[in-house]
C-alpha cells in the first residue's frame, strides 16, 4: 500500500503550488510552507456561525481560505508581518473564488488597528520559543517567536475578539501549560482541546485549542494522523477530506 503520509509531507515541502479541492496555494515566497498542523487547525475549527474572521500570521493564506471555504458568508481578514508572506497571501486570495471577501494586511499584530471585533480568530503561531535560530531572518520570523510571543498573541486576541467569539490556536503540546497560564491572565479559557499524535499510540506533539471568554468545562479529545503502518486514520481523513485531493 502506498505511504500517503510520506507523499503528503513531500508535497508540503515543495515550493510548488499546493492544490486543495476548492483552491490552490502558491508558496514559493514563504518561509513557512503549507503544513499538516495548519491544515488540521483550520479543519478542526468551528466557524459556521461567524460573520467576521481574523487569521493571525497568515503566511500563504491557507488558513484564511480554508475558513472561507467552511463559511462562505463570512468576511476573512489576514495579517502577516513578513512582506513576502503578505504578498503571497494577497496573490492567493486574488486567485481564489472568494477574493472579494478575503483581505490581507501587511502588519504586525501589535500594530494592527481596526474598528471591528471578530467572531473567530485563528492562528498557527511560531513554533519555537528559546530554540536556536538560523541565519535566515524570514525563517526565524515564521518558525520562532522573535516577532510574536504567546503573551503578545493573547493581548492581541484580547483586544480583537468579540464578547461571544472563539479563538483557535495550534501549539506544540509542551507549550500548552504556558498558553493556558497566559490566556487565563487575560480572561480567556480553554473550552476545547485536542491532542494530536503523528502515529496512533505515540505521545502527542501538537495541541489544538479553542479559547473563549466563557469559563466552561473543557472538552478534551485525541487524534492520531496515521496508523502504525503509516496509512492515515479514519478520523484524520474525516476531518480533512473536504480539503485534500487525496481523500
Amino acid at each position: 500500500m502506498r505511504n500517503w503520509y510520506n507523499s503528503l509531507c513531500i508535497d508540503f515541502m515543495s515550493s510548488k503550488a499546493f492544490r486543495f479541492k476548492q483552491f490552490n496555494v502558491a508558496q514559493d515566497k514563504c518561509a513557512m510552507k503549507v503544513n499538516t498542523d495548519g491544515v488540521l487547525l483550520a479543519a478542526w475549527a468551528h466557524v459556521n456561525t461567524a460573520k467576521t474572521i481574523l487569521d493571525i500570521g497568515t503566511g500563504t493564506g491557507v488558513l484564511a481560505m480554508m475558513m472561507k471555504q467552511k463559511n462562505i458568508e463570512a468576511t476573512v481578514d489576514a495579517i502577516d508581518i513578513d512582506e513576502d508572506a503578505y504578498q503571497q497571501a494577497k496573490e492567493n486570495f486574488a486567485a481564489s473564488e472568494w477574493h472579494h471577501q478575503l483581505q490581507a494586511y501587511h502588519c504586525a499584530l501589535q500594530k494592527f488597528t481596526i474598528s471591528k471585533k471578530y467572531d473567530v480568530i485563528i492562528s498557527n503561531p511560531p513554533y519555537f520559543i528559546d530554540d536556536l535560530k538560523t541565519e535566515n531572518h524570514q525563517k526565524n520570523i515564521a518558525k520562532h517567536n522573535v516577532a510574536l510571543t504567546y503573551t503578545e498573541l493573547l493581548i492581541g486576541i484580547q483586544q480583537l475578539l468579540n464578547e461571544n467569539g472563539n479563538t483557535f490556536i495550534a501549539i506544540p503540546s509542551f507549550n500548552y501549560a504556558l498558553l493556558m497560564h497566559e490566556a487565563e491572565k487575560r480572561g480567556l479559557f480553554v473550552n476545547k482541546k485536542t491532542d494530536v499524535s503523528s502515529i496512533k499510540g505515540k505521545t502527542a506533539y501538537l495541541t489544538l485549542v479553542q479559547l473563549s471568554w466563557q469559563k466552561n468545562l473543557a472538552h478534551e479529545s485525541t487524534l492520531a494522523i496515521s496508523e502504525s503502518n503509516n496509512t492515515f486514520t479514519n478520523e484524520y481523513i474525516a476531518l480533512t477530506k473536504d480539503f485534500y485531493l487525496k481523500f
